[in-house]
This record gives C-alpha cells, structure tokens and sequence, in this order.
C-alpha cells in the first residue's frame, strides 16, 4: 500500500501538468522584431521570441503559411529564441506567431506581429512618396497636443507612422481624400518625454497590407521642457533657500549689535580707564571692526547728518569749516561722531567761548 500512494501522487500531477498544456493555462510568449517591424526591402531582420523559465524551445510559423514550423531551442538563460531573416522580400512580409514548447505540448500561440516591408511591389510602384508634417511645432513642451498629418498625391488605401527604435507596432489609419491628396492626421496628445524621437510615414494598399511604399522624409520630433509640477517644485524650493538666506541674515546682524552693545557697555570712558591687558588681542580687534562696521548708518542718516551740518554752517558753526571735509572722520567714530564734534563750535559761537566746551574737546583744540 505504502508504495502504491506517490505513485498515484505522480500520476496526478502528470495528468494535471498535461491537462494544464493543453488547456493553454501557460503565459503567452513574447514577440518582436529587431531593429524595428518595418523593414526596407532587401536588409535583415531578427525575430525574436521569449517565454516563461524552464521553457525547452520554440517555434515560428507565418499566418498562410503551410511550410513547416521554424523551430530553435531555447537560449538560457534568457530562455529566448532569435529567428534571423536576412535579405527581406515579398515573400516574407506578413503576420507572425511564435509558440514555446514546455512539458509534453506546445503553449497558444503569441500576440500577432506584422513584419512590413517597404519598397516592394505593388505600393512600391507608388512615385509619389508621402509628405510628413507635424502641427503646431517639431519642438514641443510636455501636455501639448500634436498632430502629424501625413500626405501623398497619389491613391493611397492606408497611411502608417513608425517610430524609430520603438517596439510597439506602427499607428495605422485609412486615408481621407482632401482636395485630391490623400492624407491621415495622427493625433499624439498628451505629449509625454516618451513622444519624443524620429518618424517616418508609409502609404499602403488595401489589395497588400504588409507592402508598403517608400518611407517619407524623417521628421524629428523634440519634446523639451519641465512638466508643471516639476516646475512648481522647483518655484518651491527656491522660495524655501531665500527665505533661509533671508533668516540667516538676520540671525547675524541681531547677534553682531549684542555684541556690539556689550562691547560699550563693558568700555570704560578716557577718564576712567586704566592700564588694561587684553587675553585675546585678536578677538578684541575682531569685535571693534564689527562695532565700526554697526556704527554706520544708512543712507537716511547720512541726510540727517547733512541736514544738521548745514544748519550748524549756517548760523556760523566755527571756525575749520573751510578745511574740514565730510570724510575726515576721527578714528573710531562714526557719522554720528561728525555731529557730536562740531556741536561745542555752535555753542562757542553763540557766546560760550572756549570756557563753554566742555574739557576733554578744548584739551584737543588748544595748542
């Protein structure tokens, strides 16, 4: 009995594994074409088929066809299979499939793929190659709407824009006869970074859909730009560092005019200052050159200190007046100290004399 129960055990699941394969349940490979579906007559192309792990080979088979299957083991790791067609004609335009091979049955056939050839016969024969344009601009900003209006002269069933390097199938639409010119307006909208690229367009005919005729002169589409929430974040962030910078220099200027008002506070007057040692002469220096730099006023100042130096000139402010220059400032003071300076001449001239200054200014005047 004991034997008897993983041999029913794998039974099982061989019948389940078969009944699943040919049931389909497996994933569908994958198709494409390199470089692109659209193929110049005469040139090669890969076909290339991919599917799930484990998967032992694969298969290609052309819609129409009753030749026999093209089969390739698969590749590993990739589990791949690429099918190389080289010196493209007619005869091997048309629709493709491609199936793996897993366990004892093959999986349903891939999505369809279209292998186009351009310049063959009978679209071929067409003289006229289509024009291909492109509404507003060729430069363009991300959002827009684009359309690119594809145009010929002559009867043309089916225009079709391909994509360079793209791997999905070319746009297809019918034409619209306007005025004797046949044309297809391909509408891109909203344009993304991903519109971006070269584009060609080809002309077909109803009576051989895989034919195409010449492609149209390359049209180079630009997609540039910021989309509008990069902007926006952008905008943001600036505003954020100025309003940092901003901060910043307030905190600074705050923290020098402490400085400076203990400074003055901690100053002793002429008088009263003795013979003093400094511990760090370099801090002191440091700490006086931003004290002289906050003692400068801004521009209204400078026109009151105008304003009172001409009014003290003009009641006779002393002698000096005419050898004396705005910026023959005394060492260590600033605009203020122009004012405070001449104040003791005014007094002077009103009829205090040299006894109404006070001290320390006539120790500085008298020979």
């Amino acid at each position: 009995m004991a034997p008897t129960l993983p041999a029913l055990l794998c039974l099982g699941l061989s019948v389940g594994l078969r009944t699943q394969v040919q049931a389909g349940t497996f994933p569908k490979p994958i198709i494409w074409a390199e470089p692109s579906s659209v193929v110049p007559s005469g040139s090669s192309v890969t076909i290339l088929c991919q599917g799930p792990p484990n998967t032992k080979s694969f298969s290609l088979n052309k819609e129409g066809d009753s030749a026999p299957r093209n089969m390739h083991p698969a590749l590993k790791p990739w589990d791949k299979a690429n099918f190389f067609i080289s010196n493209v004609r007619e005869q091997q335009a048309g629709r493709y499939h491609c199936s793996h091979f897993i366990g004892v049955n093959w999986s349903e056939p891939s999505e369809p793929l279209d292998l186009l050839v351009a310049g063959e016969e009978p679209a071929g024969r067409l003289r006229d190659r289509p024009s291909l344009s492109v509404r507003p601009s060729p430069s363009v900003a991300p959002g827009e709407n684009v359309t690119l209006l594809c145009q010929s002269g002559e009867r043309t069933d089916t225009f079709l824009l391909s994509k360079e390097g793209a791997a999905h199938r070319p746009l297809r639409l019918r034409s619209q006869d306007q005025d004797r010119r046949y044309q297809a307006e391909f509408s891109l909208s909203p344009v993304t970074s991903a519109h971006g690229g070269t584009y060609r367009c080809y002309g077909s005919l109803s009576t051989d859909p895989y034919l195409l005729s010449q492609p149209s002169e390359p049209l180079a589409l630009v997609v540039s730009g910021l989309t509008w929430y990069l902007s926006v974040l952008i905008g943001v962030s600036v505003i954020f560092v100025l309003l940092l910078l901003v901060l910043l220099f307030f905190f600074l200027h705050h923290r020098g005019q402490d400085r400076c008002r203990k400074s003055r506070a901690a100053d002793p007057g002429p008088e009263d200052r003795g013979p003093q040692s400094s511990s760090s002469p370099g801090a002191d220096a440091q700490d006086q050159a931003i004290c002289e730099q906050e003692r400068r006023q801004p521009v209204a100042g400078h026109r009151d200190f105008w304003r009172q130096w001409g009014g003290d000139a003009e009641k006779g402010g002393g002698p000096g007046l005419g050898t004396e220059t705005p910026h023959s400032t005394p060492p260590g003071a600033g605009w203020w100290g122009h004012r405070d300076l001449w104040r003791p001449w005014g007094d002077a001239q009103k009829g205090g004399g040299l006894h109404s200054i006070p001290r320390d200014a006539r120790r500085g005047l008298q020979p």
